[in-house]
């Protein structure tokens, strides 16, 4: 089998992103007073990993019937029960987890609503009935939460600005042997 095959295998292929149809994507291009983005890199890329866990946990309501469930005893079967589901969806949805929890109850609901189901802001503020534009400060928390848990950084560190010792000794922490 060629190494691609094994990869296919491993992982099912994502559809690209199109970030026209996203409200992140939306917020992205957009730009504050002072002319920055309204989103960092940093909060879009979580935003839109949160979204792809969420997708290939197959966590997205049924919107119809399941034809494909198998028929037994008259009945059919338990159609995306958990125990139907492959590794990876349920490492997904593990992941998914582990990441709303992460952000709390508070905000979970919010990040699943505009990152997961691409809600708009505007129809979010008015289902939960917050003053205009106060989801996009509410996101905006939500989602470098969402980054801080991912480990996505605001800005680039490297080695330079490390101040972090490079090994566990200090000074003569080494036994000296002698002959």
């Amino acid at each position: 089998m060629s190494a691609s095959r094994n990869r296919a295998d491993a992982e099912p292929a994502m559809p690209d992103i199109d970030l026209d149809e996203s409200p992140l994507g939306w917020l992205a291009r957009r730009r504050d007073r002072s002319g920055k983005p309204i989103l960092d890199a940093s909060q879009l890329m979580a935003g839109e990993r949160l979204r792809a866990d969420f997708t290939r946990g197959q966590m997205m309501p049924r919107m119809s019937v399941d034809l494909t469930a198998e028929r037994t005893g008259g009945r059919r079967s338990r159609g995306g029960a958990v125990a139907d589901l492959s590794d990876s969806a349920m490492a997904a949805r593990e992941r998914v987890n582990r990441a709303l929890g992460a952000v709390g109850p508070e905000l979970s609901g919010l990040l699943v609503d505009v990152c997961c189901f691409l809600k708009g802001l505007e129809l979010v503020e008015r289902e939960r009935g917050w003053p205009a534009r106060s989801g996009k400060v509410v996101l905006l928390i939500a989602l470098s939460r969402l980054a801080d848990h991912y480990g996505y950084g605001r800005e680039a560190r490297g080695a330079a600005r490390s101040s972090a010792p490079t090994h566990w000794g200090g000074e003569g922490y080494r036994p000296r042997i002698t002959p």
